[in-house]
């Protein structure tokens, strides 16, 4: 029903449009013929009124009196026009060639050329001068005949000295003192009861919830049986799922039982 409903308010449109169109056909029609009419009328009245101008004039019936007649002229002979010369053709005068100024060449300066480096003098041959030989100093012969006994003796004194020095045995060296014992270290808490929070993904904030419910170290947590795990996660809130997720229990059991290593090789470094 809704489509026919518009298919007739859209033909009623059409039909409205086309009535106004046709009644503005005919008042421009209408208007159109009373111009016509109009400017008939106003030829008509223009022609009647040009029609009655000539009749307003008075006739002219009376006729002037006629002028006595002149005495006859002889008639003069028309100057007959003087033949005129046949036109020479014009001479133009011969356009002289344009003397075109040719326009000056600029000679460029000359570049200053540096002088050419004087010829190099050939240098005289040096022969070479031999070194001449260098000659032995004299020797005197009383002097180091002299100074022979001394460093003689003085040779002889060092060598008791040296023995000497060498005959001293060498001291023992105290005996080194024991080291002190390592003192004992210091007793912890069980592994048993480490905290919580030394577990991977457990925070203070889970810490304080597990602390409400009542566990507070890891040997607690790893106690917990399957049963026990899934009613402590569904309590956590908005932590529920980390504890199977994070291996809480894994790594409390490890923790639990003292096993570091294990605990690092599988979770990483505590």
């Amino acid at each position: 029903m809704q489509p026919t409903t518009v298919d007739n308010t859209m033909t009623s449109i059409v039909l409205v449009i086309i009535a106004i169109v046709a009644v503005l056909t005919i008042v421009a029609i209408m208007v159109g013929a009373r111009k016509r009419q109009a400017r008939r009328e106003a030829d008509l009245a223009e022609q009647a009124r040009m029609a009655q101008r000539p009749a307003a004039k008075p006739p002219l019936s009376e006729k002037k009196p006629s002028a006595a007649p002149l005495a006859s002229v002889p008639p003069q002979p028309r100057p007959q026009p003087e033949p005129q010369p046949e036109p020479q053709p014009q001479v133009q005068p011969e356009r002289q060639p344009e003397t075109r100024v040719a326009p000056a060449t600029v000679t460029p300066a000359p570049v200053p050329v540096a002088p050419p480096p004087p010829p190099l003098v050939e240098m005289p041959d040096v022969a070479p001068v031999e070194p001449s030989a260098a000659e032995p100093a004299p020797l005197a012969d009383e002097p180091i005949a002299a100074a022979a006994p001394q460093q003689a003796s003085l040779a002889t004194e060092a060598e008791p000295t040296t023995a000497s020095a060498n005959d001293v045995p060498a001291e023992e060296a105290p005996p080194a003192e024991p080291a002190p014992p390592a003192p004992d270290a210091v007793a912890g808490p069980p592994p048993g009861e480490r905290s919580v929070t030394q577990i991977k993904g457990l925070g203070p904030k889970v810490a304080a919830m597990l602390a409400e419910l009542g566990i507070t170290n890891v040997g607690q947590l790893a106690a917990l049986d399957q049963r026990g795990a899934e009613d402590l996660d569904a309590r956590l809130g908005p932590f529920t799922g980390r504890m199977g997720r994070d291996r809480w229990l894994e790594q409390a059991k490890l923790l639990a039982a003292g096993d570091i290593k294990g605990f690092e090789q599988r979770f990483g470094k505590l």
